[in-house]
């Protein structure tokens, strides 16, 4: 059920918060809106008011919302948005995708405020698996590992590498411990599975706590990132650098599976945190934020699929209106809506067959 109320209410947040991008803008360029739907277009359950023109009203689907331009697709309605200047029309368009990257920077910026920065330099023993060499040679969760058989270690692969080469071999591990270095031996073992790990470790880089700035900076990079990796998605395609199966679409069982995989990791994470506390024990790691992330990664991906070229989408309707803007010549407003109302149909089908695909033939998700 947690899991089913966050996959709703982050799905609905998300497409809500692409229309008010897009009302704000309207409002904005002075163009009129006649409604503000919460929820999906369908039969209106009830009017809340009424603002300067426009009606605030709930529908029967409450999964996002949308709003109604006055004119969106006639030019001849003054007031409207299809008689409004190509760079008005432009800055709507662009209004929506940007609210869902922008509500992306400040998911990533409270995930590192919430975890914080990587400090370099050091390989931190996050956790120690029961009955693994690591600790029947007496390691800790919370150490930190500086050297391998003598061998100065801060980066975590060097380490994982080190620790391969000498599988079924008494190894000298120095560790920090309370400030005090402690030498201990244990023996990796190649009879554990790559799961289990030869030496029954999870290793980590040390945080520290980001600052403001750092959280914000950091937010910007991270959603910049994600964003070029899904523009250059179907050139990876079309490259063959990645499969159709890893690329696949999938609809909403296929994202509600990523949130119930994200809520219990999350939520056992700080179940596990919290018994650690209550029992006055240290504990090396942190509530894990799976489902921010996620929530993240969607905004980032709702707002980018929307700026491509394809009709019907905002990137569509972008792309008529530049050539009012280079040629100054618009393109007929019949041709535009036809396009459009084709590309619709289009996208109705695709979005059916991806979610029966999601029941037919489910992708991997997880592990």
């Amino acid at each position: 059920m947690i899991s089913f109320l966050v996959f709703f209410f982050a799905l609905g947040l998300m497409i809500f918060v692409h229309e008010l991008g897009h009302f704000l803008a309207a409002r904005w360029a002075k163009i009129e809106v006649e409604e503000f739907g919460f929820g999906l277009p369908s039969y209106k359950l009830v009017t809340l008011g009424k603002w300067q023109g426009t009606e605030f009203t709930i529908h029967a689907l409450p999964l996002g919302g949308f709003i109604r331009p006055k004119g969106e697709n006639d030019p001849n309605v003054p007031g409207g948005l299809a008689s409004a200047s190509p760079w008005k029309r432009l800055v709507v368009l662009f209004a929506g995708p940007l609210m869902n990257l922008l509500t992306a920077v400040i998911v990533f910026s409270i995930v590192i405020a919430s975890s914080g920065v990587p400090v370099p330099g050091k390989i931190l023993i996050e956790t120690v698996a029961p009955n693994s060499p690591a600790q029947q040679a007496g390691m800790q969760d919370g150490d930190v590992l500086l050297a391998i058989n003598g061998q100065s270690v801060t980066e975590i692969q060097p380490a994982i590498l080190l620790i391969r080469e000498n599988l079924d071999k008494p190894v000298e591990i120095l560790i920090e411990r309370n400030g005090e270095q402690i030498t201990l031996t244990a023996t990796p073992l190649s009879s554990r599975t790559a799961q289990e790990g030869a030496m029954g470790v999870a290793l980590a880089t040390p945080t520290r706590p980001a600052t403001f700035v750092e959280s914000i900076t950091g937010g910007v990079t991270i959603t910049a990132i994600q964003a070029a990796t899904i523009v250059y998605l179907p050139v990876a395609l079309i490259q063959g650098v990645i499969s159709s199966d890893e690329a696949r679409f999938i609809g909403f069982k296929g994202i509600y599976d990523l949130f119930n995989y994200s809520v219990e990791e999350d939520v056992t994470s700080r179940q596990e945190v919290a018994e650690a506390q209550s029992s006055g024990l240290p504990s090396a790691s942190r509530p894990s934020n799976y489902t921010l992330n996620l929530i993240g990664l969607l905004s980032i991906s709702l707002g980018v699929f929307n700026l491509f070229p394809i009709p019907a989408l905002d990137g569509g309707r972008i792309l008529f209106t530049l050539p009012e803007i280079l040629f100054k010549k618009r393109i007929p407003t019949e041709w535009e809506n036809a396009v459009n109302g084709i590309a619709m149909l289009l996208l109705i089908g695709l979005m059916l067959f991806v979610n029966i695909m999601d029941f037919v033939n489910p992708a991997q998700l997880v592990p």
